[in-house]
């Protein structure tokens, strides 16, 4: 059975499932080709996942097949993307698309002090691009994590709930992390901005554009990038 729960300091998730499915036994085995990377990005990701869980409670909801985890679903005050210093919080990656030394120095205000309570989703995943077949995808497991962090953003605070979607497109998904816009529209999040993706050239740009022509769909509105918002007050 999967359990659904935020992530506490008991077992801090400081990288993601890309490289294969997670738990305490294994997450310090790291992959041979982003051994180095990773080994740079550890001494950030965990005191800073730490810091943001003593202060606002959690910052990932988490699915877990017994010890394994199966699903994430990642998230942070969106004042943390105000000031332009970093475009996004990946745990795989450094500074400006993930966290520096300056994020684990940076002062988090209590929420009491935030004007804008809203909560930016970063990403979701289920399962791992590592495995063939994924059991994981397709049950279910996405939406739950998404109720459940509605359900502890309400009863923690938090005013408003935003995430970047896409068109219904696998390369999507897989790349940015983000379901589609649909996925978002089921569970009462509504458009608020409509953009166009820049990050889409050379072999993703072509995935992408192979795969919207065998869906029957724009390759226009499949570059469309969604900014979605659920207001929880």
């Amino acid at each position: 059975m999967i359990e659904i729960k935020p992530m506490t300091e008991d077992f801090i998730l400081w990288r993601c499932l890309h490289g294969g499915l997670l738990s305490k036994e294994n997450i310090e085995k790291l992959p041979d080709e982003h051994a180095d990377n990773l080994k740079k990005c550890r001494p950030i990701n965990v005191p800073l996942l730490k810091k943001l869980i003593k202060t606002y409670g959690t910052c990932a909801i988490l699915a877990k097949d017994g010890d394994l985890v199966v699903g994430t679903l990642r998230f942070y005050p969106k004042i943390f993307f105000s000031d332009g210093s970093i475009s996004g919080f990946c745990l795989q990656q450094g500074p400006p698309y993930g966290p520096s030394e300056s994020s684990v120095a940076r002062e988090l205000p209590p929420l009491e002090d935030i004007q804008d309570k809203t909560l930016k989703v970063h990403c979701i995943m289920t399962g791992s691009l590592k495995q063939k077949q994924n059991p994981y995808q397709r049950k279910g497991i996405g939406t739950r994590m998404a109720r459940e962090l509605i359900r502890w953003a309400k009863e923690n605070g938090w005013e408003s709930i935003e995430a970047t979607a896409y068109e219904e497109v696998e390369i999507m998904y897989a790349n940015f992390g983000a379901a589609g816009r649909s996925f978002w529209e089921k569970l009462g999040f509504g458009l608020v901005k409509t953009e166009i993706e820049h990050e889409l050239r050379g072999e993703l740009l072509k995935t992408m554009q192979e795969q919207v022509v065998a869906k029957g769909m724009s390759t226009e509105d499949a570059r469309n990038k969604y900014t979605m918002r659920l207001d929880l007050t």
